[in-house]
């Protein structure tokens, strides 16, 4: 681990159950290692207001708010107000995790891409970067974001497609987020990505606590862990990793605005 280096956990989940017991902890964990920043990522209307809860008493914590699409097919009349309401707090840095999952297809598929583009509106309309999930909806993904008039800025999260699609994204606005999957010994797809793209197009996630990097796979993934990831894109790249830890920071920054 790399304890002298800062670098930013992009999407984490703190405000799951996973961390209702020791989430001081965990949180401080991530500082002594020396993760300074971490983005939690609401995905139902409570866990959004938790993250934004979990922001307020950690000043290294910032809110990501917005309904995933496992949960848009509980999406009402008074969904859209009250994310609109909670995203005047000023830890709110982001909109999402929205998008499409046609893997587990939780919600139906057409209602899925329907309120993706009602939540890229939203976003918009609020002035926040939009936090993109996908998951086997790669082209449906893509096709969204390119009918949308909005401004398009933001980042896919825990990319999963192809080349192609990432250099679509990019061509459009976005950054590409890599998680801990990159440790993987078999997966080559997205090593060879990686080792492609621009590292100035490139933020890194833990996606906690899901997705646990080598060497800690079959532990519960925390905020710490991002800098196994950072550590495997600075080999893929043949970067120092404090180079890696810095520009992925930097863009991190930029994106949500953290000072």
């Amino acid at each position: 681990m790399q304890p002298d280096t800062t670098i930013i956990d992009t999407h984490a989940h703190l405000e799951m159950s996973a961390f209702d017991r020791d989430r001081d902890a965990v949180i401080r964990r991530a500082q002594d290692a020396g993760v300074r920043y971490i983005v939690t990522v609401g995905t139902t209307i409570e866990e959004c207001r938790k993250a934004i809860s979990i922001a307020g008493r950690y000043e290294s914590v910032y809110a990501v708010i917005g309904i995933h699409p496992h949960e848009v097919k509980h999406i009402d009349g008074k969904t859209y107000d009250t994310l609109r309401a909670i995203a005047k707090s000023p830890k709110v840095v982001a909109y999402g995790e929205i998008g499409l999952d046609f893997f587990r297809n939780l919600s139906p598929r057409n209602w899925q891409i329907k309120r993706f583009e009602e939540q890229l509106e939203v976003a918009d309309a609020l002035g926040l970067p939009v936090v993109i999930h996908d998951r086997d909806a790669h082209q449906e993904t893509v096709n969204a974001l390119k009918r949308w008039k909005g401004r398009k800025r933001g980042v896919i999260h825990c990319f999963s497609g192809d080349e192609a699609m990432a250099r679509e994204c990019l061509d459009m606005g976005f950054y590409i987020s890599i998680p801990g999957t990159i440790t993987f010994d078999k997966n080559d797809r997205l090593k060879s990505i990686v080792r492609r793209l621009p590292l100035t197009s490139l933020l890194v996630e833990t996606d906690c606590p899901y997705l646990t990097p080598v060497p800690k796979r079959g532990k519960r993934n925390e905020p710490s862990y991002v800098l196994y990831t950072a550590r495997c894109v600075s080999e893929i790249k043949g970067l120092p990793f404090e180079e890696v830890a810095r520009v992925t920071s930097e863009g991190a920054k930029a994106l949500f605005g953290i000072v």
